[in-house]
């Protein structure tokens, strides 16, 4: 039974249930392994100084990063 305190899900009744949990489990996973790459890059290029600082500031560089993401998930 689900615990309103409760952080997961609650125990599957069913294999297929154990399934879709195990599936949650690995994208959850993957998930957080992209973010945590997406970040170190992020604060290594504002941190180093052989960055470019005219290439943080640029708008072109800002909608890029904007649609292709968008274009990838459509």
């Amino acid at each position: 039974m689900a615990h309103p305190s409760q952080l997961g899900f609650q125990d599957a009744a069913s294999p297929i249930m154990e399934e879709l949990l195990h599936f949650h489990d690995h994208t959850l996973m993957i998930v957080f392994l992209i973010s945590t790459l997406v970040l170190y890059i992020i604060v290594a290029m504002v941190s180093t100084k052989l960055t470019n600082k005219y290439v943080l500031d640029s708008q072109e560089i800002e909608i890029v990063w904007t649609v292709l993401p968008a274009v990838i998930l459509i």
